[in-house]
């Protein structure tokens, strides 16, 4: 492979890896802080994908009508900020709703209930939207670069961009914040810091609400730069990013980034040298080979807790 080759691929690799590294931070601290699988999470990136597209297709419209104009940069970061906020609130209403009246059932009914309301949205966007793709619009118009023979969009690089100030600012918030200290601290001993005044009930809430928020980010930068979107988007792309989660250790921020862009990576540079039909095979059977040397993760430990809500 060439080094023109090389850097073509590495830049592909970073937008596609931004992606997983989004979603998996849903993934890792609900897993991390409630010791749960939330396998709806992958359809929560597809409903913030929704509503980011039925945001920015209203505020483009007001704004090419003149009833409210605006720059495309203002209506990406308005369509980014309104998305991730309406869809923290479907994160709330799924922990709510399915996850916290389970509290006392058998971790294998917190499993099925997660794929169940995965199911539920997905038919759900089938039942109000239909079957048919949908085009997200163009926010910003795209231009080219040219970097030798390097070829690199204006949007890949704003995604690139704007996913890792993401990463950034949620390990900020976690790190030097007091709902951060009272998330870590649930996470470290789940047992004691209730009795110490800590409300489960807030601090989950609060966690799905974070990771339905990333992941809704994920959906529009999915559409920015794949603007097709349909139902069952969510499925294997949120599949992959809970394998990412797992790579990078229970309940850490940066091994679930770090995780998301490596898989990105793998995928990228296997399509790149072997026939796209292998991709998925080599990757994974690379991915298990890590998980077998390092059965925690990259950052995870050890953990005897049993499942919890």
């Amino acid at each position: 492979m060439s080094l023109n080759a090389f850097l073509q691929n590495l830049a592909n690799a970073l937008q596609w890896g931004s992606f997983y590294a989004l979603i998996a931070l849903g993934y890792s601290m609900v897993y991390g802080i409630l010791m749960l699988f939330n396998f709806a999470h992958g359809d929560i990136f597809m409903v913030g994908a929704y509503i980011g597209l039925f945001v920015s297709t209203s505020l483009v419209t007001l704004s090419a009508t003149g009833i409210l104009p605006m720059a495309g940069w203002l209506i990406l970061v308005l369509t980014i900020f309104i998305s991730m906020f309406l869809t923290s609130f479907v994160g709330m209403a799924v922990e709510r709703v399915a996850y916290r009246p389970l509290r006392a059932a058998p971790r294998a009914s917190a499993a099925i209930t997660g794929l169940m309301v995965g199911i539920i949205l997905e038919t759900g966007n089938l039942a109000l939207l239909g079957a048919q793709r949908r085009k997200f619009p163009e926010i910003i118009a795209q231009s080219t670069f040219h970097i030798g023979q390097v070829v690199v969009t204006n949007t890949k690089i704003l995604i690139i961009i704007l996913s890792i100030l993401l990463m950034i600012a949620l390990h900020q918030f976690i790190r030097r914040t007091r709902w951060g200290m009272a998330m870590r601290a649930m996470a470290y001993d789940f047992v004691v810091v209730p009795l110490m005044g800590v409300s489960i009930n807030r601090i989950a809430a609060m966690t799905f609400a974070i990771g339905s928020a990333l992941a809704a980010a994920a959906g529009i930068f999915f559409g920015i730069a794949y603007p097709v979107l349909e139902p069952y988007m969510g499925l294997l792309i949120g599949w992959k990013a809970f394998v990412a989660a797992i790579l990078g250790g229970r309940g850490s921020i940066v091994g679930a980034a770090l995780a998301g862009f490596l898989l990105g990576f793998i995928e990228i540079f296997v399509a790149a040298i072997f026939p796209s039909t292998l991709r998925d095979l080599i990757a994974y059977s690379i991915i298990l080979i890590i998980l077998t040397i390092r059965p925690h993760g990259f950052f995870g430990e050890a953990y005897s807790a049993r499942l919890r809500l």
